[in-house]
């Protein structure tokens, strides 16, 4: 059983349905859950205003819970990011706090990490995960056990065909990235970790390839991409191409166009994003990569 604080650090909890099933879930599982007391409080399309934000990220650092995991995702926390309580933070995971999200957690992610060295991770959120009516993924549910249990030390899946061919060692490379669209929006910040020698894994939603592309581009011209060892593309879902516009212009282009502009190995099918099979993956820990074929290895060993 472990204790898991439940906040809401960036969009409001609309969905008050799945909310309710999620803390039902892992209630049954024997979690002991806590839930923040504006977990549910709204502010034009915020889980409150700033100050209450801030102040509910403050809280989740000071329960004293095995893992503080987020209600949702949405868009409200790159305001908050000059004003987090970054040693609060650092003190709670030093003493063994784990904070799981994705989607808009990833400038949680990346301004943590960059602040302080800290690693937090990209994982499920309460309602998007635990909360759907069918129960939660198998995968998504195994992985997430493993974090609480202190049993997870890395992740893999099979590459398409196309990938197996060539061979992929990288070794102690700092594991980052998240949501395309937040990451991007951080450059040129101080809350954006200048890493080099990383692997960095991407995934967006309702986000077109061409505008996939524009963002790539943009970490391509600042010099990002040709530092890392190995790029990772998880899953880019919910979008819709235009036959009559596009004319074949299509994530498999994108992909392709990446691989001619920089040398490092660029992996697809990483099964993680807003799709319910998703894999944990702790940002800022040191990883080894390794495909065979079309298998895909990564490891961070116990954290």
């Amino acid at each position: 059983m472990a204790h898991i604080y439940i906040f809401s650090p960036s969009s409001a909890v609309r969905d008050k349905a799945a909310f309710r099933r999620g803390l039902k879930r892992l209630k049954a599982q024997g979690h002991a859950v806590e839930v923040d007391e504006a977990a549910l409080a709204s502010h034009m399309r915020f889980a409150g205003d700033d100050a209450t934000r801030i102040a509910a990220i403050s809280r989740a650092s000071a329960s004293g819970a095995d893992l503080a995991l987020i209600s949702r995702g949405g868009y409200g926390l790159t305001r908050l990011l000059p004003a987090l309580p970054y040693k609060q933070i650092a003190k709670a995971i030093d003493g063994g706090m784990q904070f799981v999200g994705l989607s808009d957690f990833t400038a949680f992610n990346q301004a943590l990490y960059a602040k302080t060295g800290r690693i937090s991770w990209q994982g499920p959120a309460l309602g998007e995960d635990f909360g759907p009516e069918q129960e939660p993924d198998d995968i998504m549910q195994a992985c997430f056990d493993d974090l609480l249990l202190e049993q997870g030390e890395g992740t893999g899946w099979q590459l398409p065909k196309a990938e197996a061919e060539r061979a992929v060692r990288a070794s102690n490379a700092p594991l980052w990235g998240g949501n395309l669209s937040v990451l991007v929006s951080l450059l040129g910040t101080p809350y954006f970790p200048p890493i080099k020698g990383g692997v960095l894994f991407l995934e967006d939603v309702g986000v077109h390839p061409y505008q996939v592309e524009r963002m790539l581009t943009q970490l391509l011209h600042a010099g990002v991409l040709a530092q890392q060892k190995a790029l990772l593309i998880g899953q880019f879902t919910r979008y819709k191409l235009v036959p009559t516009h596009d004319k074949g212009f299509k994530l498999a282009t994108v992909v392709a166009w990446l691989r001619s502009q920089i040398k490092a190995p660029v992996l697809t099918g990483l099964p993680f994003g807003h799709v319910e099979t998703k894999v944990l993956l702790p940002v800022g820990a040191k990883v080894d990569l390794v495909t065979e074929g079309r298998d895909a290895l990564m490891v961070w060993g116990h954290i």
